[in-house]
């Protein structure tokens, strides 16, 4: 049986059930789901029983997932973060990032002789199969996602020459294809549904027999956070975000709120971003936090909630989520060699 990750730890958070206060009461509602999806659990994970297997230095490409304080926790066990490849001393373990590389960067390991271990989340890795695909059936991709985002990247390497980047709605009226008959869309994980959703409905008038990807390319998790901020923001004077500023759906879930109704949203990295000028005049503060936020991030802010007053944080849950990925193949065969080592 393949192994499963176990939830990572964090703090546990003492909430009460969803209960609407009065009106002009003070309530903070907090969000869930929210924080760690399978395929960051699955990467901090990898990471944590890569130094375990292999012991310290494991170097890792980019940061594994796109939290600052998730990032150090790891540096301060061994882990060594490098921006590419030639960074890493040839021989040594390397582990690429929750969002993907390109075939390139696969080579380029195998050329340095470097032990890799693929963190990519299989979400993620469904989108780089799909793009391979498209790309053998002859048809040009337009990819929808930010530029410079390792997803985009990573993605947009399974088919340069047949890939372009569509990064919004806007940019759809300047496109030039080949061949408007061979077309596909596909997207990052981490978008904006609503706005992946106009994007898509913008190239779909302007080329009709745009081909679908199989299934969306946007993850649960993200679909799942957007949702949930959607239902607290509703009715939030107030809705503070957890995570860090290149976290693309922790600022994706800023945008949302302020869309579904919120008065106000911020994002913080942790409780000493937030600026206590934002409480001015506010009674009800939503708290959610993006898909690569430890709990323990999201304690901190409530422990800040509580200190100014407001009363003890209710749930509002939109709904369960299960999933859990295996770890890495190369990872699970490294761990079976060093127990039996023992």
């Amino acid at each position: 049986m393949a192994e499963t990750p176990a939830a990572s730890p964090s703090a546990t958070l003492d909430l009460l059930p969803a209960a609407p206060a009065p009106a002009g009461e003070k309530q903070v509602v907090v969000a869930a789901p929210r924080g760690y999806c399978a395929g960051v659990d699955r990467a901090v994970i990898t990471v944590e029983k890569a130094l375990e297997a292999y012991g310290a230095p494991v170097y890792v490409r980019k940061q594994i997932v796109h939290n600052r304080h998730v990032v150090e926790d790891l540096a301060a066990r061994g882990a060594v973060f490098v921006e590419e490849l030639d960074e890493v001393p040839p021989g040594s373990t390397v582990v690429f990032s929750a969002h993907g590389v390109s075939p390139a960067v696969k080579a380029e390991a195998v050329e340095r002789g470097l032990q890799a271990i693929d963190a990519t989340c299989p979400l993620v890795t469904k989108v780089h199969h799909e793009a391979r695909r498209f790309a053998r059936e002859d048809r040009e991709i337009l990819l929808i996602g930010h530029a410079g985002h390792e997803e985009v990247e990573g993605t947009m390497g399974e088919a340069p020459e047949r890939t372009t980047l569509v990064q919004s709605p806007a940019d759809v009226d300047t496109l030039e294809v080949k061949d408007p008959s061979r077309l596909a869309w596909l997207s990052q994980t981490t978008l904006s549904v609503d706005e992946t959703l106009e994007t898509v409905g913008r190239l779909r008038e302007r080329f009709p027999q745009l081909l679908d990807p199989p299934s969306d390319d946007i993850c649960y998790a993200t679909t799942n956070r957007q949702a949930a901020v959607k239902q607290i923001a509703a009715h939030s004077d107030l809705v503070i975000v957890v995570g860090s500023a290149n976290s693309s759906n922790s600022v994706r879930l800023v945008e949302v709120a302020l869309e579904a109704g919120a008065k106000a949203a911020h994002r913080v990295d942790n409780a000493g971003e937030v600026d206590l000028a934002w409480f001015d005049g506010v009674a009800s503060v939503g708290v959610t936090s993006g898909a690569s936020v430890p709990d323990n991030l999201v304690r901190g802010v409530l422990d800040l909630l509580v200190e100014r007053g407001y009363p003890t944080a209710r749930e509002e849950k939109l709904t369960e989520e299960s999933l859990v990925f295996a770890l890495p193949p190369e990872l699970r065969r490294g761990l079976k060699r060093s127990v039996k080592g023992d």
